[in-house]
């Protein structure tokens, strides 16, 4: 375990950078239990109101560290309250945090409405992480890592940056590219990844993933995301996966796209379950020591998808996002439990 470093965007490079170079915010979550998600101008009642670890780059880096790999963060916080709260937090998990700078804005921060039946609003505040920077030292150690994966929640400067040095590295010493689209468009404008960016990623990333909400907003609905990602994702391209939530799993290589049930369970809280199936799906397909990825085949990628939707499951059993995040063994039992015989 790492203690995370006090300084402004100007780390020296990492001699053995992690396995996995995680690029996201830490952030803190403020959970309310609310009665219901209030409609405009309607309102609703908080039974609980709790604060937990949170942030799409610290969710999917702990998951991983839960999962035992080797990860670090690359990430930013404020030196203040929440940005001191979610270095404490980091700094009791396996996560490196060595890469997580201090400056003066905000921390990052979420307010999460969370009804009965586990469904969720979201509203993000801070500057923190918006104001994230790499220098050239902090790119040189992430492209020297094995797998680097980044969240569209990522400022466009940051997003490009990462792009443009990983396709630097010669092709066979490169780092697999994992990209996240996690927000609609107009809820990444002006603070996320801008939509040219994100078209430079949906054809050099290693594994895509989208979500139910940002896929049909920047492709122009279910369908015409699974058109568009078919004509991308050939055999030179990694694979894509479109989550739908409760819905399941489109999974999209070669060409073809494949449906993917969801495992049912008890919900208690769906925060974070997206983060959660990404770590999954970074620990089941990208990490695998099986081969490359070019060697394994559609019931490969099939496979890792169901073990990274079973993560999620797992997940949404619990309040929070990163207590709830499973072990290998959790995940083990819980696939056994349900007769899901991957190979």
């Amino acid at each position: 375990m790492t203690v995370p470093s006090e300084t402004v965007d100007g780390s020296e490079p990492l001699d053995d950078p992690p396995r996995v170079t995680a690029i996201g915010a830490a952030a803190v979550d403020e959970w309310y239990a609310v009665s219901n998600l209030p409609e405009p101008d309607g309102g609703a009642y908080a039974s609980e109101v709790e604060t937990a670890p949170g942030g799409v780059g610290a969710n999917v880096a702990v998951g991983l560290d839960r999962l035992g790999r080797d990860v670090g963060l690359v990430s930013r916080v404020g030196d203040d309250e929440y940005g001191r709260l979610a270095r404490s937090w980091l700094a009791e998990t396996g996560v490196d945090g060595s890469q997580v700078a201090v400056g003066d804005d905000p921390s990052t921060r979420s307010v999460i409405l969370s009804a009965p039946d586990g469904e969720r609003a979201i509203v993000t505040a801070g500057e923190s992480f918006r104001e994230l920077r790499l220098d050239p030292s902090t790119l040189e150690s992430l492209v020297h890592s094995e797998v680097v994966f980044l969240t569209a929640y990522a400022p466009d400067r940051v997003a490009r940056a990462v792009l443009d040095r990983v396709l630097e590295v010669p092709e066979a010493e490169r780092p697999a590219l994992v990209f996240d689209l996690s927000g609609p468009v107009t809820e990444l404008a002006g603070r996320g990844t801008e939509p040219e960016t994100v078209h430079g990623y949906l054809h050099h990333a290693d594994l895509f993933v989208a979500g139910g909400v940002a896929a049909p907003a920047y492709f122009g609905g279910r369908e015409a995301a699974v058109d568009r990602l078919a004509g991308v994702r050939t055999p030179s391209v990694g694979p894509a996966v479109l989550t739908h939530g409760a819905d399941g799993m489109t999974v999209i290589a070669d060409g073809e796209a494949t449906r993917v049930d969801a495992f049912e369970v008890d919900v208690v809280d769906t925060t974070g379950a997206g983060d959660a199936f990404l770590a999954g799906l970074i620990d089941r397909w990208v990490l695998t020591e099986r081969g490359s990825t070019d060697e394994r085949s559609r019931e490969d990628l099939i496979d890792a998808v169901r073990f990274a939707a079973a993560v999620a499951a797992i997940n949404c059993t619990a309040r929070f996002t990163q207590p709830g995040l499973p072990t290998r063994e959790d995940v083990r039992a819980f696939l056994a439990e349900r007769g899901a015989d991957l190979r």
